[in-house]
């Protein structure tokens, strides 16, 4: 269908799920940010789908991947903005996501990535008061019928599984 202005809108409502939270098929404990509850670093994370963990910064595996090998590297410390980063943080975050793509590429041989921030709701933060930074990685043709028709996005394996490769090739 094509409005007024041309342009073609492609729908994607089972996205609210997570832009709501209230979907969440593991409810969380207080904190209610998702990602200070990881902050802990017991044996959770296996559940939490934690792949790697510096001194500032861990990796997790995003919950809602938009393709396989889809992780996020982000402060342990609850700050929104980039430009609030310490430099050390500023660093171990630059560091792990080199080593997230490292990682990925050795386990999943993506053709490209992207890697990006989203500062803010308004720029598509739908958890913006926890600063993390996407590693997505994509290949030629990752956007097919099924997802586009079919309204299902196809992982080809659990997410656990996912991390625990990642985490065997992740280097420090």
């Amino acid at each position: 269908m094509s409005d007024p202005d041309g342009l073609m809108r492609l729908y994607t409502p089972h996205r609210m799920a997570y832009i709501r939270g209230g979907d969440d098929p593991a409810p969380r404990p207080e904190p209610s940010c998702p990602f200070c509850a990881m902050v802990a670093g017991d044996q959770a994370d296996a559940d939490d789908l934690v792949v790697a963990r510096g001194a500032e910064t861990f990796a997790v595996l995003n919950l809602y991947p938009y393709n396989p090998g889809h992780l996020m590297v982000l402060p342990y410390r609850h700050v929104a903005d980039y430009t609030d980063l310490t430099d050390t943080e500023t660093d171990e975050v630059s560091a792990m996501t080199k080593s997230a793509i490292r990682a990925v590429r050795a386990v999943a041989q993506p053709d490209a990535f992207n890697v990006g921030l989203n500062l803010g709701r308004s720029a598509g933060g739908s958890l913006a008061a926890h600063l993390h930074q996407h590693v997505v990685p994509r290949w030629s043709g990752d956007s097919n019928f099924m997802t586009v028709i079919g309204g299902t996005k196809t992982l080809p394996q659990l997410l656990v599984e996912t991390r625990d490769l990642l985490r065997g090739v992740w280097e420090s």
